[in-house]
């Protein structure tokens, strides 16, 4: 099963507390190089201040309350791990978006497919892991490959839900770089949906955004 979504993307469209997005889009669309264009979250909510500290306490406190003995060798450094692990997944990293003048006109399809990534689910919090395909038509600029996985990663890196993290990429894109038109499939397989309740052992739904940009 997918959803496909066609309608124009808007600056700001998406969920507050996570909103990726300048207000305007047409400000953050320049005419020009934006090789020094950070990829980040932009004007929303930013998660409060981390404390590895406590985290590592309360996720051996976690573990003990569930019964689970932390004092062996194997499992003494069991929270530090975990508190460090979900602190890496958790953590949006910025980057440099590269663009190019598009001097030949190239007026195909580019695709990135099969990025892969890692998230995590926001209601449980489980990991979910799965790979991306991203595609769009160029306009003034064209966008370096590599930039496209990172964008992908700079939005898996926080608690996610696939279809949000669908729209946020397409839209981030077709906000950010003066192009025609802009998809992503994002495939995945959701630990909470193979190994607690009721287990579902096929593939999780294909979300799909294309955005018209023009």
């Amino acid at each position: 099963m997918s959803t496909k979504h066609g309608h124009r993307s808007r600056a700001g469209d998406g969920p507050a507390g996570w909103d990726p997005l300048p207000r305007t889009a047409a400000a953050a669309r320049p005419a020009g190089p934006v090789h020094g264009l950070r990829g980040r979250l932009g004007r929303g909510r930013r998660p409060l201040e981390r404390d590895l500290g406590a985290a590592e306490q309360a996720a051996g406190g976690f573990l003990t309350a569930l019964g689970l003995r932390i004092e062996g060798e194997a499992t003494a450094d069991t929270p530090r791990r975990i508190a460090r692990a979900y602190a890496e997944l958790l953590s949006p990293h910025e980057f440099d978006l590269t663009t190019f003048a598009n001097d030949e006109a190239y007026d195909r399809l580019v695709v990135l497919q099969a990025v892969p990534f890692a998230s995590i689910c926001e209601h449980h919090p489980l990991p979910f892991v799965g790979t991306a395909d991203v595609g769009y038509l160029p306009a003034g600029r064209i966008i370096g490959l590599s930039k496209l996985a990172r964008v992908v990663e700079l939005f898996a890196h926080r608690p996610q839900v696939q279809e949000r993290m669908t729209k946020q990429v397409a839209d981030w894109l077709a906000a950010l770089v003066r192009i025609k038109w802009v998809g992503v499939v994002v495939r995945v397989a959701h630990l909470c949906m193979r190994s607690v309740g009721r287990r579902w052992p096929g593939p999780a739904p294909s979300p799909a955004r294309c955005t018209d940009c023009c």
